[in-house]
């Protein structure tokens, strides 16, 4: 046996040790814990999963044991990732800080951003909010108008950032903003870290069609940000950002990898929904349609395992930009598809005619068209692959 079967073995056996019952049912999003200093745990075998996860720094298993994640390789990481989908182990926490703040401060921070910020995450005591698109900055980033001021000891912050999902909820904020106001559009950007406790923050929930308020509007009013915040070179945050968002768009990549069956047939009597005939849907169209996209489920899965492997072997490798598309377009088909099985039960919208989980299908539905704007819009994914990718001529 080598040395990943019998990692994955030992992994296996403490899953099954250690994952309590409850955390190995399908996730809901009133099961979600997002830590930081308002989180509350929607359980206690919430709690304990996650304090197990915690303590043994499988919360960000591949990050530095010294900041308190887990020291596993790219290779064990995914065998844990494997191991937990096994046994459809829920995620213990979630959070920005994970999936993006985090890789990019172990990148470009100092020690001190290091041991301050990065142990905070791996252990759920902070929870943070981006603030990169503004008012007048959304695909067009660069053109952000932000400001911070140096004033010596600090940079005094002004202006208002947009769409800065649950910033109302946030400990803390990573900014772009913009330093040297004559510089061209991608210099003069500084990366910030702000307190959202500071003097002169404040947020506003935006309504959504959905039902919720996920994201807000985010405004400074002469903060105060002390300059040990400031991650990597002064008016060189463009690179900082550039690698947060290959992070955040191979987090948008994974996104719509269920097939529709999966995610809605187990937990509702799937005759409720689908007529049958000898084993088949009778719908020959939906029928077809689902075929096709687990079809295309599979054929995503083994590019994810593809780019695994050349990240693996120090390889470059374009597919983030492509599968970043790929996967929020394949939500939004996949939230479609839930919606075609469901019939005139996905109308539901609010009232007791309709059930929480159909509600909540149907409002997903409404929310999946956003993924396609998140990290980048579709069609600026688009340009970005006929001119980096494909290398086509600019008009």
């Amino acid at each position: 046996m080598d040395d990943l079967e019998q990692f994955r073995l030992e992994t296996r056996q403490w899953l099954e040790a250690n994952c309590p019952e409850s955390q190995r049912q399908p996730m809901r999003q009133e099961d979600q814990y997002w830590g930081g200093r308002r989180g509350k745990f929607p359980s206690e075998d919430a709690r304990l999963w996650f304090e197990r996860m915690r303590d043994r720094g499988w919360t960000a298993p591949e990050w530095p044991t010294q900041y308190g994640g887990g020291g596993l390789s790219p290779q064990q990481g995914r065998v844990l990732k494997e191991e937990m989908k096994r046994i459809n182990a829920r995620t213990p926490v979630y959070g920005i800080g994970l999936w993006m703040l985090g890789p990019a401060v172990l990148e470009y921070g100092n020690e001190a951003q290091k041991q301050q910020h990065i142990r905070a995450i791996v252990n759920g005591e902070t929870r943070w909010a981006q603030g990169y698109s503004e008012p007048g900055a959304g695909s067009d980033l660069a053109s952000l108008q932000c400001k911070a001021e140096d004033k010596g000891d600090h940079f005094l912050v002004n202006g208002s950032k947009i769409w800065t999902t649950a910033a109302d909820k946030c400990d803390w904020i990573f900014c772009l903003v913009r330093t040297d106001p004559d510089a061209k559009k991608q210099e003069g950007i500084s990366f910030l870290l702000i307190d959202m406790d500071d003097p002169g923050v404040s947020t506003s929930p935006i309504p959504l069609i959905s039902g919720e308020s996920e994201f807000c509007q985010t405004f400074f009013d002469n903060v105060k940000v002390p300059k040990e915040n400031l991650v990597g070179e002064l008016n060189k945050g463009w690179s900082v950002a550039k690698a947060l968002l290959v992070h955040e768009r191979k987090l948008m990549a994974e996104m719509g990898s269920d097939s529709p069956r999966r995610v809605l047939v187990p937990n509702v009597a799937a005759r409720e929904y689908l007529e049958f005939e000898n084993g088949k849907i009778t719908d020959n169209r939906l029928r077809s349609e689902l075929t096709d996209y687990d079809m295309q489920m599979q054929a995503v899965a083994l590019t994810h395992f593809r780019t695994f492997e050349e990240k693996a072997a120090g390889v470059r490798s374009a597919a983030p930009l492509v599968m970043k598309y790929v996967g929020t377009e394949a939500e939004k088909t996949k939230s479609e598809l839930l919606l075609a099985i469901m019939g005139s039960r996905g109308l539901g919208w609010e009232g007791d005619a309709f059930t929480a989980e159909e509600i909540d299908t149907t409002r997903l539905w409404a929310m999946s068209k956003a993924m396609t704007i998140a990290g980048g819009s579709s069609e600026i994914q688009l340009n970005l692959i006929a001119k980096n990718v494909l290398e086509l001529p600019q008009s």
